[in-house]
């Protein structure tokens, strides 16, 4: 049962679609800010509950400074078997609270609340495609093997070992962020994060009595930031940004030390290199003062690759069966972790339901939407392994 029985695995969805939303509003009302773990117990509690009833045995992975991560995969499994990898997460960038200024409310098919979009819809999907693989009595041929973790938002440094780990086995993998509402688009192209830090160390002076004497970090740093902007090229998909500045003591003294940090995007690996290298080789300007640079390119850029083109082939035609014209959404400015899976194996983004305003005041999901993403994730859950394609060899 795949793609030509997706109708009726659509149709059981859509019968369920109340307990869907229900799902979703319990996991929204457990809010799980990135950097609160104890706050990340309640909605992983409450998804183990959801996944053990699916027969899904459930483990906690220590996530040190960040909350716990889960992984999962069933409890009747064949040790060493073939498996496929489904990537999801818990944190959001709200703060405690949130859902006290933007509650949960329903308006026709969105529903809005914070964490709404990105990602506790995803979970939601996984879970219901997963009951409706029970109820028809399908079991995959790719064993399941799911993790959630619960610093996506903040760079995944804790869970990305863990997930590189598994992506370098796995035989295909899908993440399941937010599609984007009305336009069915699905994404296996995503820039290349990174974060830099620039420290200037001038020399302090009286800028009254012996303003010569003086070298002005501030000045420095400005000709650095002309010179990362001047990095800009958006017509390649390259983006430099200085986010924020410091520096300086006081308005009569010249300013010893200053600093700013820069967010970083690229399309590719090689321009990846070309920035970093840029960045890094900044040099003085001003005579007596000095550069120190840190940071890198955290998250390398997810590539269309021909096994990323075949993944999504194979989605556009599943989702036909169900209604859907899927497309290519092209490079996405975004990260997530199907950065990380998409250096090994075949890799599907942008899975989750649709919606839009993810870390926006408007963050909503079209409820329509959780039954049709759910079974499209069964469809592929179901795919032989011989779909998966050109998985990379473990490096």
């Amino acid at each position: 049962m795949r793609g030509a029985h997706g109708p009726e695995l659509l149709a059981w969805l859509k019968g369920r679609e109340p307990e869907m939303v229900a799902l979703l509003e319990r996991l929204v009302l457990a809010e799980s800010p990135s950097q609160d773990p104890a706050a990340q117990r309640g909605p992983f509690s409450i998804l183990a509950g959801e996944l053990d009833q699916v027969g899904f045995a459930v483990r906690r992975i220590p996530g040190f400074d960040t909350g716990d991560h889960l992984y999962t995969r069933p409890r009747a499994r064949r040790r060493g078997a073939p498996f496929q990898l489904i990537v999801g997460h818990m944190d959001t960038v709200w703060p405690l609270g949130t859902v006290e200024r933007m509650p949960l409310r329903r308006e026709g098919d969105l529903l809005f609340g914070p964490g709404t979009h990105d990602m506790k819809a995803g979970l939601a999907q996984l879970v219901f495609a997963l009951q409706a693989l029970q109820a028809f009595e399908l079991v995959p041929a790719l064993t399941p093997v799911a993790v959630v973790n619960s610093d996506e938002e903040i760079g995944s440094g804790s869970s990305r070992r863990m997930i590189r780990r598994l992506a370098r086995s796995a035989e295909r993998a899908f993440v399941l962020e937010g599609g984007e509402r009305g336009q069915n688009r699905l994404k296996i192209a995503r820039k290349g994060a990174g974060r830099f830090r620039i420290r200037v160390r001038g020399r302090a002076s009286h800028a009254g009595t012996s303003f010569e004497q003086g070298v002005s970090a501030i000045l420095e740093l400005s000709h650095q930031v002309q010179r990362l902007f001047a990095l800009n090229d958006p017509g390649r998909g390259i983006t430099v940004n200085v986010g924020t500045v410091d520096g300086g003591l006081l308005p009569n003294v010249v300013a010893p030390e200053a600093s700013a940090r820069i967010g970083v995007r690229v399309p590719t690996a090689a321009a990846a290199v070309e920035i970093e290298r840029a960045i890094r080789g900044l040099r003085p300007v001003l005579e007596g003062s000095s550069l120190e640079i840190e940071g890198r390119i955290g998250r390398p850029p997810m590539e269309p690759t021909p096994r990323n083109r075949q993944l999504l082939a194979t989605a556009q035609r599943l989702g036909m069966a169900l209604g859907l014209e899927l497309e290519d959404a092209g490079l996405v400015g975004g990260a997530s972790d199907a950065n990380t899976t998409s250096l090994y194996t075949a890799t599907l983004d942008g899975l989750g339901p649709a919606g839009d305003g993810s870390h926006a005041p408007d963050e909503h999901v079209s409820i329509s939407s959780l039954a049709e993403r759910a079974a499209l994730l069964a469809l592929l859950l179901l795919e032989p392994a011989s779909v998966a394609g050109l998985r990379a060899v473990a490096s």
